[in-house]
Formats: C-alpha cells, structure tokens, sequence
C-alpha cells in the first residue's frame, strides 16, 4: 500500500466545513466573523505516551481526545484538525482501528481531518487541532486573581493509577482498575465545559501533567499563589490503593485531562449551575492567594511536602 492509498483509504472524508480539505498542498479554511482561531498541537509518541501494544481503536480516541481538552481549556469550540503519522509498516488493520477510533470521536465534536502527513518510523502520533472562539473570548492561564477560587472538574488520579497498574507499580481490584483503565484509555475532552466557562473562568487550564505542575502555570502566567486542600480534591474510588502512589498520582501523576480553572467567589453559584447542567462534577479544592508557588495542605499532615510536581520530558 502507497502513502497515498493509505491516505486515501483511511483519512480522507468530506470536510463541507472548510473550503478545502485533504488532497491538496494545503487546507483552506474560513474562521467566521468576529472568531478568532485557536490551535494547538499535541504529539503521542510509543513508549513515552502509550505502551507499544495499546489498543489501536483506543489510542485513536486519546490522540484526538488530548488535542481537544487544549480547545476546552481555551473555551473554543472545536472545528478542525490535521494529523502527523509516522508508522513501522502499514498495518491496515491497525489503522483501520485507530481511523475508526478517531472519527469516533470527530464526529461527536464535529471535527473535519482536513489535512496531514504519514512516513515510515517508529510509531509517533500528532495533532494539530484549530477551533474557533469569539474574539476576546478566549480563557488563558493569566486571569486569575488573589480571592478567586480553585475548580476542578471530574475526578483526578485515576489515569495515573491506571498507568501504576500496567506498570506493575500497584496491583488494583478489578472495580478499581475497569475505571482507572478507561480513564488512561479513553479520556473525555471536557469542550462543553470550556464554551460554559467563558464568561465566568478568570483563568483554565487541562490537567495533562499533574495537577500541581499544571495548575503552576495559571500561577507562574497569573503572577499569583495558591492554596490547595488536598482533602477536597476529587478522586472517587482512586482512594483505595497505598498512600504514597495515591497521593503523587492525584498530585504529579497527570493524564486526567480534566479542566482546572479559577473564578471569583461571586460566581459559585454560577459553576453549580453548569455542573448540574453537564451532569459533570465541578469540585472548590482552594483558592488563589497572593505571592508564589502552591502551598498543599491535608487534615492528617498539615502541610504537605511534594517531591515531584508533575510531569517533565526532559527532567
């Protein structure tokens, strides 16, 4: 099978949102009146981001998912995307898995593929996702101010546990691991969130990283501090495995791809609204303060000692 056949075969699908789509040198593209473009780029590479043996369906599903919890993060809605593959071999049941993964959930965001490359190498997947938001719109990560609460949507830690398990770092009960699996798995991009908050986020971001590393950006771009209680933050089940690993991967473990934001107290009701609304919890674990850095406090240690804040490639 020629790159072109492989193209033709798997990635090329009618893009009636743009006015040119996969087949040409470039794509063509026409962001409405008064939108600007947001973009982002995200790349998933064997062995650092998924095991060589990920299921092919699944991971078409995160290499989407993890470019759209960037456009949730920013409050824009999703549009369009182009996709980079470097592959061993051409393998038409792997990629006959992975395409239908990835439209899977294209289409539940209408997302058009409107663009791309593939070449022969060790398996590296990325996305560069575009979408659109009203001008002035967007959310950032510098908004938040001294008073404003801390939000978290979801629950944390359990794509991180997930990851423990395969690792043979922890051994989970099946209850436990089904969850902790589809978390690492199948991330749900939190879009609808995003376009919730636009009027009412001071700052967001996703949590890819950790929470603590992430949520250190808001402070380092906000100019601010933080105070999290560690107690409030959300995990569910994720509670039931060691101390010590539960702790870094709700902390540090990253992979949740939830949203963290910050608002101003005057408008809980507002994200109680929302979260009723999505059906999707949206849980206070602390709030802004002035200075720098993040200061986690727990009722059984009082201030915590973090090692490791999340992670860092080339840490």
């Amino acid at each position: 099978m020629s790159e072109f056949d492989l193209i033709q075969r798997f990635f090329t699908r009618a893009t009636p949102g743009a006015i040119l789509g996969v087949g040409d040198d470039a794509a063509l593209l026409h962001v409405a009146e008064g939108m600007e473009l947001a973009v982002s780029t995200d790349m998933l590479v064997s062995g650092t981001h998924f095991l060589p043996d990920a299921d092919p369906f699944l991971l078409g599903h995160k290499t989407l998912a993890v470019n759209l919890s960037d456009l949730a993060a920013m409050g824009a809605v999703p549009r369009w995307a182009t996709l980079a593959l470097s592959l061993p071999a051409a393998d038409t049941d792997w990629l006959q898995r992975f395409s239908t993964g990835f439209f899977a959930l294209a289409d539940e965001h209408g997302v058009e593929l409107v663009g791309g490359d593939t070449t022969r190498g060790p398996l590296c997947l990325s996305v560069t996702i575009m979408g659109e938001v009203p001008r002035g719109k967007a959310l950032r990560r510098s908004g938040a101010e001294a008073g404003d609460d801390i939000w978290v949507s979801g629950m944390l830690g359990h794509a991180a546990l997930g990851l423990a398990h395969l690792q043979g770092r922890t051994e989970l009960p099946e209850d436990v691991r089904v969850c902790c699996l589809a978390a690492l798995h199948q991330p749900q991009p939190r879009v609808a969130l995003g376009l919730a908050l636009r009027d009412i986020a001071s700052s967001a971001i996703d949590i890819s990283d950790g929470l603590l590393a992430d949520l250190g950006h808001i402070l380092e771009r906000s100019h601010a501090g933080a105070e999290v209680k560690f107690d409030e933050i959300p995990t569910g089940i994720a509670r039931a495995i060691d101390e010590p690993l539960f702790r870094h991967c709700v902390l540090s473990g990253g992979d949740d791809y939830e949203l963290c934001f910050t608002a101003c107290a005057a408008k809980r009701s507002e994200i109680e609204a929302v979260a009723k609304r999505l059906g999707l919890p949206l849980t206070r674990i602390g709030k802004i303060v002035t200075g720098q850095g993040c200061t986690v406090r727990s009722a059984k240690d009082g201030v915590m000692t973090i090692k490791e804040s999340g992670y860092d490639h080339f840490a």
